[in-house]
């Protein structure tokens, strides 16, 4: 039997085969939030290889390409930790291992992950000031300067590079600058930016960078990773927060061994997801990556104005993983996202938080292509007009198809 769809208002483009209980679209779907992201194909089929066992000496020579290649996109000879989780993992392993209850820490923090780390920060007794600016903005250096400058006893100051709520991305290089003559380390979450982003661990002296696998990287959520300098290590060494399963000391540990390896039973499938993805990322080049998301992001910014909608975040050309619109006077947000889901079948991303409804936010860290940002940008523009925004059809497209023309370095 063959049914039609009621949902939207193209429903009958949307044919669903029901076979039993099954049910098979003929919709094509595209995945254009800032995370999870697409995986290319040869990461999936990598991930599909059969298990081996994380003790054996083929997964001690998987997981130290793993780490290779790591420290080629962190950019760093620093130990590389690996832990199973998502990226908020990654920041939570930094507090844990790095503090013990009541340290002074400095927080900068400009929308939903600034927040995060004031959670995280406040789950294991630290004693925060927190640097607050509206979502949106981006952190201003010379407000850490001038904290930094007013206490000597900081042990951390935690600061996200992109702030993947909002689009906006901070200037880790001057703040690494700022802090370098403090005794605070500094740890950085770079969860949506490490790989879409320039982030020069070392050259800028980060000392701690926190990351997970499902946004630039292209590979499936499961995997976080940290970044750990010399002085992180010193000061994890003093802290006495507790920590197990995130332990930063098991995890030095078992990369020590013989046969390295991760401390816990690990995602086997996905760490050989990401193998594949790491190399695919090396034959490219880092410099490469980067001039292909900057383009990305260019090409979407360029659309969304075209349209007529207001950048949340500002015309920054460094915001590389996620583009936000703020969404006209009188149109639900939430409305845009479902009916490009349910009707054209592209996922963006809406407003966290309190930006539910208020903006939309279009991903492009990782596997995207010209034609993925046409396509969402094509899907938009449609859903705006179904929803009674006067904006001309085929505006945005033609915004980023200029910038695809004129812009080198695919």
């Amino acid at each position: 039997m063959v049914s039609h769809s009621d949902e939207g208002t193209i429903g009958d483009l949307v044919v669903s085969v029901r076979e039993g209980k099954g049910r098979v679209s003929v919709l094509k779907r595209y995945l254009l939030t800032p995370g999870p992201t697409p995986v290319p194909d040869e990461v999936l089929l990598a991930g599909a290889r059969g298990i081996m066992h994380h003790r054996s000496p083929e997964y001690s020579e998987l997981f130290l390409r793993v780490v290779g290649g790591l420290k080629y996109v962190f950019q760093t000879s620093n130990d590389i930790l690996i832990f199973s989780g998502s990226g908020t993992a990654s920041m939570e392993s930094a507090v844990a291992n790095l503090l013990s209850p009541g340290d002074p820490v400095l927080i900068a923090s400009c929308g939903n992950f600034g927040e995060r780390w004031q959670k995280i920060c406040a789950t294991y007794g630290a004693d925060a000031t927190v640097l607050e600016y509206e979502w949106g903005r981006t952190v201003d250096p010379d407000d850490i300067e001038r904290a930094l400058a007013e206490r000597d006893d900081y042990v951390a100051l935690f600061v996200t590079q992109s702030e993947t709520s909002t689009g906006a991305v901070n200037d880790i290089e001057t703040i690494a600058e700022i802090v370098r003559s403090h005794p605070a380390v500094l740890v950085v979450d770079a969860v949506s930016s490490l790989g879409a982003t320039d982030l020069e661990t070392d050259g800028w002296g980060v000392d701690v960078v926190c990351s997970g696998s499902q946004k630039a990287l292209m590979t499936p959520p499961g995997l976080a990773f940290c970044s750990v300098s010399p002085a992180a290590w010193a000061l994890c060494e003093k802290a006495i927060n507790p920590s197990f399963y995130l332990s930063w000391k098991l995890a030095r540990a078992a990369l020590a061994l013989a046969d390295p390896q991760m401390p816990w039973t690990p995602p086997v499938s996905i760490m050989l997801a990401l193998d594949k993805a790491l190399e695919m990322i090396e034959d490219e080049g880092l410099e490469r990556v980067f001039v292909r998301h900057r383009i990305l992001a260019k090409a979407t910014r360029e659309a969304v104005k075209a349209l007529g909608l207001e950048l949340f975040a500002g015309d920054d050309p460094a915001q590389s993983s996620v583009t936000s619109a703020v969404v006209p006077e009188g149109i639900d947000g939430r409305q845009v996202t479902r009916i490009m889901r349910v009707t054209y079948g592209v996922t963006i991303a809406g407003g966290q938080g309190r930006l539910d409804g208020k903006i939309v936010r279009l991903g492009h860290c990782g596997y995207f292509g010209p034609f993925d940002i046409i396509t969402a940008v094509a899907a938009l523009e449609m859903t705006l007009r179904q929803l009674g925004f006067d904006c001309q059809l085929g505006a945005g497209v033609s915004a980023a198809q200029r910038v695809f023309m004129e812009e080198r370095g695919w």
